[in-house]
C-alpha cells in the first residue's frame, strides 16, 4: 500500500498512546486536557514512549532524557547510573536477540549490566514478541527482567528464530526494583475480548469507538473530543472487563527510572532495529562502569546485520530494478 502521503486510518494509527513520565514515575501517564498541568524542570529524568501500528502489526519506542544535560555539563548521580545502565543493556539485548539466542542471555547480560551501575531492573517487566493486533499479555516468547515469584513458575525458555518481531523494552532504577501504583487517573486503555451486552446508551456507543478507531490497540482518553462523555461510557465497560486498564506506575523508592525501549525484527544475517537508537552517552557521567570483559566484547560488536555476498547484493539490486521497471510499465 502507498504509504506516501501518510498512513490511512482505515489500516494504521496508533498501536501506543504517548505518555510522559518524570523521574519516578514509571509509565502509562498520559494526562488529559482537563487534568492539572505537570511542569517539567531543569534536571529532571524524562521517558517518552509511543507506538504506531499499520494493518495491526505495531512498531514501539521509548526514550530517556535528562533536560538540560550536555556532554559540557552532564548528568551525574544516580539518575546517569539509571540511565547509562539502561542504555547499554538495551543495546546488549541488540546484539543478542538472533536466531539460535535465548531469552536467558538476554537476562543473564542485562543483570551484569545493571550490577555494574549499582542499579536494578524493575521487577516483572516484560520485552515481548509482536504479532498482528497483539501485545505484551498475548504472546508466550517473552524476556522478563527480574522476574517475580508468580513469573518465575510461568516465564517459559524460549529461543529468538528468523522473521520474528520483539519490542524490547528495559526499565532500569537505582532503588530496589519494586514497583507501586501512582496516585493519579488511569487514562490508557485497551479492549479486551470478552462479551458482554451493555446497558447503558452511553456506554454502547463509547465502545463502538474505542472498537472502530483501536481495534485491540492501547488507546488513551484523550483521544476522544468529549472527554466527559467518554468517562461515563468508560465506567461500565471497565466494570464488565470489556477494556484493560493500564494504571499508572512509580518506583517504590521513590527514586528515578530510565527506559529504553525499541521494536527489532530477527533476519537471516542477525536483526533490525527500526526505531530508537539516538542517544548521546556523553550526555551522562556515573563513577561506576563495565568491567566485565564478556559484556565489553558484546558491545564492541557492530549492532548492524552482516551485509551479504556481492551475488546476493548484485541479485538484490537487479530484483529492486526489475520491480521498478514493472511499476513504471503498470503505471
Amino acid at each position: 500500500r502507498d504509504l506516501s502521503s501518510g498512513i490511512n486510518a482505515e489500516y494504521g494509527g496508533v498501536a501506543f498512546p504517548t505518555c510522559i513520565c518524570i523521574n519516578e514515575v514509571v509509565c502509562h501517564f498520559s494526562p488529559l486536557r482537563s487534568d492539572p498541568v505537570v511542569t517539567i524542570k531543569e534536571g529532571d529524568l524524562v521517558k517518552i514512549e509511543l507506538g504506531v501500528h499499520i494493518d495491526g502489526y505495531a512498531a514501539v519506542t521509548a526514550h530517556t532524557l535528562v533536560v538540560g544535560a550536555t556532554p559540557e555539563q552532564p548528568a551525574t548521580g544516580v539518575k546517569a547510573d539509571a540511565i547509562l545502565a539502561a542504555h547499554n543493556a538495551a543495546e546488549a539485548a541488540l546484539r543478542l536477540i538472533k536466531a539460535g539466542n535465548t531469552n536467558v542471555q538476554v537476562s543473564e547480560a542485562i543483570q551484569k549490566i545493571t550490577d555494574s551501575y549499582k542499579c536494578t531492573p524493575l521487577e516483572g517487566m516484560l520485552s515481548y514478541q509482536i504479532k498482528r493486533y497483539q501485545t505484551e499479555a498475548d504472546t508466550d516468547k517473552q524476556i522478563v527482567l527480574n522476574p517475580s515469584e508468580a513469573q518465575k513458575k510461568e516465564v517459559k525458555d524460549i529461543e529468538f528464530a528468523v522473521h520474528e518481531v520483539y519490542a524490547m523494552d528495559v526499565f532500569i532504577t537505582s532503588g530496589s526494583g519494586k514497583t507501586k501504583e501512582y496516585n493519579t487517573t488511569t487514562t490508557v486503555y485497551r479492549r479486551t475480548e470478552e462479551v458482554y451486552q451493555l446497558k447503558m446508551k452511553a456506554s454502547r456507543a463509547f465502545y463502538s469507538d474505542v472498537t472502530n478507531r483501536f481495534t485491540l490497540m492501547p488507546f488513551t482518553i484523550r483521544a476522544f473530543e468529549e472527554e466527559t462523555k467518554a468517562r461515563m461510557g468508560l465506567k461500565e465497560c471497565v466494570t464488565h472487563e470489556l477494556l484493560q486498564a493500564y494504571p499508572v506506575q512509580q518506583d517504590g523508592d521513590g527514586v528515578p527510572v530510565a527506559q529504553f525501549k525499541y521494536t527489532v525484527l530477527v533476519v537471516p544475517n542477525g536483526n533490525i532495529r527500526i526505531n530508537g537508537g539516538l542517544f548521546d552517552t556523553a550526555t551522562c557521567k556515573s563513577e561506576h562502569k563495565i568491567e566485565d570483559k564478556a559484556i565489553l566484547d558484546l558491545l564492541a560488536q557492530s549492532a548492524n546485520r552482516k551485509a551479504g555476498g556481492k551475488k546476493k547484493k548484485k541479485k538484490a539490486k537487479s530484483a529492486a530494478a526489475e520491480a521498478v521497471t514493472e511499476a513504471a510499465e503498470q503505471s
